[in-house]
């Protein structure tokens, strides 16, 4: 049996045993009044009781049934207040006429409609003021007090029909009956006290939980509160680091373009007139370019090239413009076609050729730039190699160092020496399955 089914059982079986007490009781008056009427001895028994007792028929009809409706009224649940009260009061009236019919010989039915106030009636103050109440009808439903204010035939004198020594067996049986209901009452009592004690002990339990995890959920909500703050400022830090590339690559690409094709027009201005309006109006679309570019980078887009080409068409034009705008020879071979790169792939890839041709250019002062972009297996390979003044002790500055963030990104690799020029190898994984190798 579980543990939530005990008081349950514990009242069901004070429900039976007053069924039985009640029996008992009416079933032994009934047969001595029965005696007295077989027996000739009635007139007697009235002289001595001096009191019309209740017909012997009509006391097992009356209790039992009484007892049914007592019943009954327990089994019913009343959520409002004000019904649980009223049923309580017609249960007292039952329960007054059971124990009228039985001469008041045993009212341990007022216990039955306690143990259903403690264990239905929510309220803990109203509930103790109820049963306080019920405990003194409980009192003065005594046969003793009864009985001085209005003829009450005892139970003794119904039951002196029987022999002296029958007589007590019968009154030792009542007592042991009675007793036996109490003692099942204040088991009762006694579960459902420890019954609250363990739902109380359970209730501090959660709230103890509840605010335990409320102090996790605060101290979550900081750290949370502390991790956006950090995001916030790593988004930032991202962001500049962002435009810090882009802009270091479009507009020094652009810069470097323009300055060196000046160079060049400083020299040409006095032998080729027209060679340097040709090399200006490059400078002039480069600056255009540039401009754009510079735009586009603040407002987070991508180059204006891989906007309205492919990848390997956008690169074939930056270079020819480069070529143009500064006079240095740019030798390329791009054998893979550059097909099947997620923008931010083809991005990278355009950036580190786009750049590591602005610094040939700008630090290395080269004439002659080679870009060769192979696919070996599932590696995409950039070499990329000037003829300029290389560089024996190299610090990496802000090109090589977005360079290197930019295929962290791509879970790549990069590699360069200065020694015979600047040489430059990136290497990118290839994410795509098998691709043509001409467009």
């Amino acid at each position: 049996m579980n543990r939530e089914d005990f008081p349950g059982f514990v009242l069901n079986t004070m429900k039976n045993l007053n069924m039985v007490i009640i029996l008992y009781l009416t079933m032994v008056t009934v047969h001595s009044l029965s005696g007295y009427i077989y027996e000739n001895s009635a007139m007697s028994f009235l002289m001595q009781v001096k009191r019309m007792p209740m017909e012997p028929w009509k006391l097992p009809i009356l209790s039992i049934g009484l007892y049914l409706c007592l019943l009954l009224l327990l089994s019913i649940r009343c959520r409002r207040k004000l019904s649980f009260l009223l049923k309580t009061v017609l249960e007292l009236g039952i329960v007054f006429f059971i124990s009228y019919v039985l001469n008041f010989s045993y009212t341990g039915m007022v216990l039955l409609i306690i143990a259903d106030t403690i264990a239905h009636f929510s309220d803990m103050k109203q509930r103790m003021i109820l049963v306080a109440s019920i405990c003194v009808v409980y009192i003065l439903l005594d046969y003793d007090l009864l009985s001085a204010a209005y003829p009450i035939i005892s139970i003794e004198a119904c039951w002196a029909y029987y022999s002296k020594e029958m007589q007590s067996l019968l009154l030792g049986i009542r007592n042991i009956l009675n007793s036996l209901n109490t003692i099942v009452f204040i088991s009762y009592a006694i579960v459902m006290i420890l019954a609250e004690i363990r739902e109380k002990e359970r209730v501090l339990g959660l709230n103890e939980r509840l605010n335990t995890a409320n102090q996790e959920l605060r101290e979550a909500n900081e750290k949370l509160e502390e991790y956006a703050r950090e995001s916030e400022k790593t988004a930032e830090t991202r962001e500049r680091n962002r435009l810090a590339r882009e802009i270091h690559d479009t507009l020094g690409h652009s810069l470097t373009g323009i300055i060196t094709g000046i160079d060049a027009c400083v020299m040409l201005v006095d032998v080729a007139p027209e060679a340097t309006k040709e090399q200006l109006k490059a400078i002039a679309g480069v600056a255009r370019q540039g401009i754009k570019d510079v735009r586009r980078s603040v407002k987070a887009l991508r180059p204006d090239a891989l906007e309205s080409l492919n990848l390997k068409s956008a690169l074939i034009q930056m270079m020819e413009e480069t070529k143009r705008s500064t006079g240095v020879e740019i030798i390329y071979q791009i054998e893979p076609a550059l097909k099947g790169f997620n923008k931010d792939e083809e991005d990278v890839i355009y950036r580190i050729v786009q750049e590591s041709i602005t610094n040939a250019i700008r630090h290395g002062k080269a004439d002659q730039v080679t870009v060769f972009i192979c696919r070996d297996f599932n590696m995409l390979n950039i070499h990329i190699q000037d003829n300029g003044v290389g560089c024996g002790n190299i610090k990496k500055g802000f090109g090589l160092h977005h360079m290197e963030e930019r295929l962290e990104m791509l879970k790549g690799s990069l590699s360069y020496h200065g020694d015979h020029g600047f040489v430059i190898d990136a290497g990118i994984p290839i994410r795509w399955g098998t691709e043509e190798e001409d467009d």
